[in-house]
């Protein structure tokens, strides 16, 4: 089995020490399990970080561009038209511009967020329907995390590596 022996292991990052309101533990939270997959996926071996692991075709490097994909739907208002071709990263896209690219999707969606102060207020989408700020960071926080957990088990199928 690939990367069972001889696997870094990084120390766990504790779950974020966020302000006290609403806004500031969503985005606390929203941001570390943005940081975890971002340093998840950096450092991945090539071929095997575009390696189908499992029966469903998921692979590491696909997870990120999904989620690069998704911070610029719900965020920054861009649309998708097939969300299956967003889990492959393109061919010629290697680990170190598919992290940078989430990585700047993740600093144009923040400044989006730093404007915004009233979480039952829609997300900013002009021409689109928008869910309210609360929805989506909360979505936003379940889509990352679940795709985090995706990403632990792969990453550590590639070369043993864990620990967020």
């Amino acid at each position: 089995m690939p990367g069972t022996t001889g696997g870094k292991r990084r120390r766990d990052t504790p779950p974020p020490r966020t302000g006290g309101s609403e806004a500031e533990v969503l985005r606390g939270f929203l941001d570390y399990l943005r940081a975890s997959i971002a340093a998840k996926v950096d450092g991945a071996p090539e071929p095997q970080v575009r390696t189908a692991m499992v029966p469903s075709g998921t692979n590491l490097l696909g997870l990120l561009a999904h989620l690069t994909s998704v911070e610029r739907a719900m965020f920054l208002g861009e649309e998708v038209s097939d969300w299956q071709a967003t889990f492959k990263a393109a061919p010629e896209d290697g680990v170190a511009e598919v992290v940078a690219r989430y990585r700047e999707t993740v600093e144009r969606a923040n400044e989006v967020l730093d404007g915004c102060t009233d979480l039952a207020a829609p997300v900013p989408r002009p021409g689109r329907p928008a869910p309210t700020l609360r929805w989506a960071l909360t979505h936003m926080i379940e889509e990352t995390g679940r795709h985090a957990g995706h990403a632990d088990i792969l990453r550590e199928l590639i070369d043993g590596a864990t620990g967020r």
